[in-house]
């Protein structure tokens, strides 16, 4: 897959996890290997979604989106 199909990927996987944030850590595993691919490509990988990939590891990765109830709430 092409550089920018790849990079297209990645940013629609964030767009599912921000529209469906229930099944974000199945996005997050989409969303690592896209960024795998590109590597073992040998291409560059995007600044912003590497930096957003390991803040994504970090344990508090679940405040990044709320879940349905508190988007209800709110």
């Amino acid at each position: 897959m092409a550089f920018e199909a790849l990079k297209a990927q990645a940013y629609m996987i964030l767009n599912e996890i921000s529209t469906q944030p229930e099944d974000r850590h199945v996005l997050q595993e989409r969303l690592r290997e896209t960024l795998s691919e590109l590597s073992a490509l040998g291409l560059p990988l995007p600044d912003d979604l590497v930096r957003l990939e390991a803040e994504l590891e970090d344990s508090s990765a679940d405040d990044f989106y709320p879940t349905r109830d508190e988007i209800a709430d709110s």
